[in-house]
């Protein structure tokens, strides 16, 4: 079962012009730039292999290429952590594909397989590690057999690691939810909830806004309690799209920076009453940018967490204000 965040992905994913804009702008592949959104199709991948293993989660388009019927699959596997088996897993799925289009008699007139595109769109903090071929998952075959082994490449889309001025150059709908995803608050309040406003205003297709909107709550659930994750839920009720986006700002706001900076104060004076040490402005300081960091780099490293301990009211008061937009860890801390 994909989870929450991976749902709204997945909902995006649905439509050809986010598939188009996901290979166009993120990949070096231009093969689709051109070619109408008509000629995408939607695949069933319910793939059943000898073991009745299905891959109902798996997301495959077919592009109609030219006039001579050539197809292009592309398998977009959406990922939270580092998947090292992950160039096995492409090939098997790759093999499920092309045993369906034998079984089914879907294939071109000359009975050849079609080329696929396999994509794996990562979205997790840790940095990508796994090989990206196959064979650097494959102890060294003596010479004879070399020629024999397997081959299975495929492309990594490492979101957390885009480069972000040209996230900002970059006019089309899935480069602004990029940006949301991954911005400090007071750009995404200011800039991209705006930018959103004048999407939703403009765009004709109930379809896409209904995802665009599954993919806000996915986002927003992810750091929600229980409680909270009800109010996120409630939000699609709402009739007025302005103010769905509005509520929207307020909860990024309540369930990001802020949830983290109320908790990080209250860690603070908790800690600063129970050990009757260090004065209570600076250990609260201290919990809002180790809680900052967590909600946005996941753990925080031992020697980052040493020199957070070891800081002074100004140090840390300087850190958590180049937290919000830092790119990572090593940069908040900069000359420090």
């Amino acid at each position: 079962m994909p989870a929450l965040h991976d749902r709204g992905y997945r909902s995006l994913f649905a439509h050809p012009e986010l598939v188009r804009e996901l290979v166009t702008d993120f990949t070096s592949i231009k093969l689709l730039d051109e070619i109408p959104l008509s000629a995408f199709e939607r695949v069933n991948p319910a793939y059943v292999s000898e073991r009745l293993s299905a891959r109902e989660d798996d997301i495959v388009w077919r592009v109609r290429l030219g006039d001579e019927f050539l197809y292009v699959y592309i398998l977009i596997e959406c990922q939270s952590g580092v998947d090292s088996w992950m160039a096995l897993r492409m090939q098997t799925y790759i093999g499920l594909l092309y045993q369906d289009l034998v079984k089914g008699h879907k294939l071109s007139p000359g009975l050849l397989l079609p080329p696929v595109l396999p994509l794996v769109f990562y979205n997790g903090v840790p940095r990508w590690s796994a090989s990206m071929d196959l064979s650097g998952l494959l102890m060294q075959a003596p010479a004879e057999l070399a020629a024999l082994q397997p081959s299975q490449r495929y492309v990594l889309i490492d979101q957390q690691r885009l480069d972000r001025a040209e996230l900002e150059a970059n006019a089309s709908l899935l480069a602004l939810l990029f940006r949301f995803e991954l911005s400090a608050t007071p750009d995404v309040s200011k800039n991209v909830f705006a930018a959103l406003t004048t999407w939703f205003k403009g765009s004709p297709q109930a379809s896409l806004r209904r995802s665009v909107q599954v993919w806000i709550n996915a986002l927003l659930a992810r750091g929600a309690s229980k409680e909270e994750l009800c109010m996120v839920d409630r939000v699609e009720e709402g009739a007025d799209m302005g103010g769905k986006l509005a509520i929207w700002a307020e909860q990024f706001e309540e369930l990001g920076f802020q949830k983290g900076c109320a908790q990080g104060k209250a860690e603070g004076k908790a800690e600063g009453v129970a050990e009757g040490k260090a004065e209570g402005p600076v250990i609260a300081l201290r919990g809002v940018l180790g809680k900052l960091l967590r909600i946005r780099f996941g753990d925080v490293p031992d020697l980052a967490a040493q020199r957070i301990e070891q800081a002074t009211q100004g140090e840390l008061e300087r850190w958590i204000e180049r937290g919000i937009a830092a790119p990572s860890v090593p940069a908040l801390f900069g000359a420090d």
